[in-house]
């Protein structure tokens, strides 16, 4: 069982504050959690920082902790851009990228990029196939439905080689043979609860099964909301989910952890009993403080159960 942290990137306009995300980023390193963990939202009354900006800034602030978002929704990017991105944040991090894809769903205003929701999982395909192959192959021709190329080339490739893990998000049936099929392992959205989650995680065991593929080799994980505390810490986490999925319904703050480290602690062994090898630990609040309790009160507790 290993643990990941999320970096802060709800920031008020002009409130952001480089010397406190500096300490909370050498402070997960001290922890000890494996990686730091950033989320795509370009359009939303959340202020949100850019997920590919935010780990630029923590590479340079870190040494050894894995940086990653999850997921980049990939019918909303170009991919020769983003592949480009992506191989320039390996090779700046010394190879420590984690990259994370998605579909998104048809419910996304693909008018803003420039984009439609026709063909969305096949763009979706032919868009990582495209980034594969740039980032392995000396000169590409690519003659696909929606982007061509004619012998070109990218260089750098990234760091890690053939290129960084690639996690799938997603929770349809359809999504998770499609993980098992192109990507190194799936990640549970934040958004799910632990029951659903344990559904999914079923399913990708099936898939990789009728695929014929090592489970050892695809690695599982979850984003967990969580909050720390004693009284009015669940209604907090709450409020901030509402913000951050206003379309959800009442029952979201149901997705999250919160309460006193024991019951924290026995809410994210439920978790991992459901099939998480890595837990993303999301607070929403208060994040250096909450880090902190996690790390010294919460953490240490399941260091024996698994």
């Amino acid at each position: 069982m290993k643990f990941a942290i999320a970096i802060p990137q709800f920031v008020e306009d002009g409130s952001f504050d480089p010397a406190a995300l500096r300490e909370f980023l050498r402070a997960a390193e001290e922890f000890g959690f494996e990686s730091g963990w950033t989320q795509e939202q370009v359009l939303g009354s959340m202020p949100s920082l850019s997920p590919l900006e935010t780990m630029t800034y923590a590479a340079a602030c870190t040494e050894r902790l894995r940086l990653g978002c999850v997921v980049f929704v990939l019918p909303l990017h170009t991919p020769v851009h983003l592949a480009k991105s992506l191989a320039s944040l390996d090779q700046l991090s010394r190879g420590r990228l984690e990259i994370g894809v998605g579909t998104g769903g048809r419910g996304r205003m693909f008018s803003a990029f420039g984009s439609t929701p026709d063909g969305l999982v096949a763009r979706f395909n032919e868009g990582l196939e495209l980034m594969k192959k740039l980032w392995t192959e000396p000169r590409l021709t690519f003659e696909g439905r929606f982007w061509q190329l004619d012998g070109v080339s990218m260089e750098p490739k990234p760091f890690q080689k053939p290129y960084p893990p690639i996690w799938f998000g997603g929770s349809a049936p359809a999504a998770l043979r499609r993980a098992v099929r192109h990507g190194d392992g799936f990640f549970g959205a934040g958004s799910q609860t632990t029951e659903q989650f344990a559904g999914q995680v079923l399913a990708v065991r099936e898939a990789l099964a009728e695929q014929g593929k090592d489970p050892a080799t695809f690695r599982i994980a979850k984003r967990v909301y969580i909050g720390v505390g004693e009284e009015g810490v669940r209604q907090r986490v709450t409020d901030t989910l509402r913000r951050i999925y206003p379309h959800a319904g009442p029952e979201i703050g149901a997705v999250a952890v919160a309460g006193a480290p024991d019951e924290c602690a026995e809410k994210l062994r439920a978790v991992a009993a459901a099939g998480a090898e890595l837990i993303l630990l999301n607070p929403v609040f208060d994040e250096a403080e909450q880090m902190h309790r996690l790390a010294t009160e919460v953490v240490p507790q399941l260091a024996d159960a698994f």
